[in-house]
C-alpha cells in the first residue's frame, strides 16, 4: 500500500512538472491570443472611454519584476488622473481615482492590456501578481520564491481575498501556488476569478483606495 501511494505521488509530481515546463506556457499563448481577438471590441471601447474621461496616455506602463526577478513593462488601462497639488506633486490615490477608474478596477477591465504581456511571455494567465520593483529589496528568502514562476493576471491570492487580505497572507498564498502548480489548480483559479470579478469581491483593502504599500516583514528564512 505504501509503495502504491508513493508511486501515485510520484506520478502526480511528474505530471505537474510536465505541465509547468511545457504545457502552461503554450496554453498561456493560445488563450491570451484568443482572448485578445474576442475582447478586441471591449479593448477598443475602453480605450476610447479612458481617453475621453481620464485623458492621455490611455495605457499605464510600469516596470515590474517577473520570472527570476527580470524586469518587464506591465500594461494596464489608466484608472487615475494626473491631478497635482500646488507643489506639483501627485495627489493621493484616493483623490485621483475617479468613479470611472473605480469601475475599471472593480470590473477588472483595467487589466485587459496585460493579455499582451501574457502573449509575449512576460506573464502567465495564473501566477502571483507582479508587484512593484521597489519591493524587491524588502522580500525575505521565503517571499522571494514568488518569482520562481511567471507573474499572473490572477492568482491564488486574488481568489482568496485579493486586496482585502494582508501582505503576509498574500505572500503565503503566492508561495503555496509556486509549490503546487497544476492544470487542475489553474483551471479552478480561472473559474474562481470569473466569480470574484462578477461579485466585485476584495477589490480594495479596508484602509486605502488601493492596497497599502509593502514595507517589509520579519526575515523568515525559507
Amino acid at each position: 500500500m505504501k509503495i502504491r501511494k508513493n508511486y501515485k505521488q510520484t506520478s502526480i509530481h511528474k505530471k505537474s512538472r510536465v505541465y509547468r515546463r511545457y504545457i502552461k506556457r503554450f496554453m498561456d499563448f493560445l488563450l491570451s491570443l484568443l482572448a485578445i481577438i474576442i475582447f478586441s471590441p471591449v479593448l477598443l471601447v475602453t480605450a476610447i472611454l479612458v481617453r475621453f474621461k481620464l485623458g492621455s496616455p490611455v495605457i499605464f506602463k510600469q516596470n515590474r519584476p517577473g520570472l527570476n526577478e527580470d524586469i518587464f513593462t506591465l500594461y494596464k488601462f489608466r484608472t487615475m488622473t494626473d491631478e497635482r497639488d500646488e507643489k506639483g506633486e501627485l495627489l493621493p490615490d484616493g483623490v485621483r481615482l475617479t468613479k470611472f477608474g473605480r469601475f475599471l478596477r472593480s470590473s477588472s477591465l483595467d487589466e485587459l492590456p496585460e493579455l499582451f504581456n501574457i502573449l509575449v511571455g512576460d506573464m502567465s494567465i495564473i501566477g502571483p501578481r507582479p508587484l512593484l520593483v521597489q519591493y524587491l529589496p524588502l522580500y525575505n528568502n521565503y517571499q522571494k520564491r514568488r518569482h520562481n514562476v511567471r507573474p499572473g493576471l490572477s492568482g491564488l491570492a486574488q481568489v482568496n481575498g485579493r486586496n482585502a487580505i494582508s501582505w503576509e497572507d498574500k505572500f503565503r498564498l503566492d508561495v503555496e501556488y509556486v509549490d503546487s502548480i497544476s492544470f487542475k489548480q489553474d483551471l479552478e483559479i480561472i473559474l474562481l476569478t470569473i466569480k470574484k470579478v462578477i461579485l466585485k469581491d476584495g477589490i480594495n483593502s479596508e484602509n486605502a483606495a488601493t492596497m497599502e504599500p509593502f514595507v517589509g516583514s520579519e526575515r523568515i528564512e525559507g
